[in-house]
């Protein structure tokens, strides 16, 4: 196992507190977009969170009013147009690359939007777990806006997962910006809150989910991810053998315990 808590990422910002991991991009003149960069950065940091046993949740943060605003135009879409198939392939296999190593990073992703989540900065908040949002956010998959398809980093396998296909279709072939209040009622943010308090919102949600039963957390989120592509029989197989698993773990007999004698359990992810 490896430590992140004292990781020090060059392209973004990053700290860890209480088995928390907050990042927040760091380019608030440009509304967080990204590049090649930070893209890179991000893949191999949630890569790296596996075999992190001091991380047990991460919230991303928005920086300066705004979540993220996308490939940066100037850094990236730009330099695309020169490119070759090859080296485009290279580049949207990486961007993939990070959507999968957040669903299989094995913890907790909670994504706390303000101001834009577009483009990219969308397809961060769709692959996060939980998404909280103030009342001025917006989230806009606009790769059509740009005369791309809508289909990228898996928008079109997660977002109908979340929102409906009919929705989803919608958002993607219009790109269109979904008001957070639209957001809340399609399901897609899990709840609004007041501008001031999301921070707080953010991590306080973050600290429950770490005071809880984490190994078994890690346990939920490869059955979410994974029983979409399972049958009905596969699925209730694959959750028989993950909650055998669980029923081996000393927080399973901490909570028994502590049941029995009328306490509250005191997880600590073993």
């Amino acid at each position: 196992m490896t430590r992140m808590a004292e990781y020090s990422p060059k392209h973004f910002l990053w700290r860890a507190q209480d088995g928390v991991a907050i990042i927040r991009l760091n380019r608030p003149d440009r509304k967080n977009a990204l590049t090649f960069d930070s893209y890179a950065e991000l893949r191999d940091a949630f890569r790296a969170l596996p075999y992190a046993d001091d991380i047990n949740a991460v919230v991303f943060l928005p920086n300066g009013g705004n979540f993220c605003s996308g490939g940066d135009v100037h850094d990236i879409i730009g330099p695309l147009v020169a490119m070759d198939m090859k080296d485009l392939l290279a580049f949207t296999r990486m961007t993939g690359d990070l959507v999968k190593a957040m669903l299989n990073c094995g913890k907790p992703i909670i994504s706390a939007i303000d101001g834009v989540a577009v483009g990219a900065g969308a397809i961060i908040a769709m692959a996060s777990d939980l998404r909280i949002a103030t009342p001025e956010a917006k989230a806009a998959f606009l790769f059509t806006r740009v005369g791309l398809a809508g289909c990228d980093m898996g928008a079109c396998a997660i977002l109908p997962r979340i929102i409906g296909q009919g929705r989803a279709a919608e958002l993607l072939y219009t790109g269109r910006a979904m008001s957070a209040q639209e957001g809340e009622r399609w399901g897609f943010f899990n709840r609004i809150v007041a501008a001031d308090a999301l921070e707080q919102e953010a991590i306080n949600l973050a600290d429950r989910l770490v005071a809880g039963p984490t190994f078994a957390h890690g346990m939920t989120k490869t059955q979410l991810n994974q029983e979409w592509s399972m049958s009905l029989e596969q699925a209730i197989e694959a959750e028989a053998q993950a909650q055998a698993i669980c029923m081996q773990t000393k927080d399973f007999e901490r909570a028994y315990r502590a049941f029995v004698g009328k306490q509250k359990p005191a997880f600590e992810g073993d």
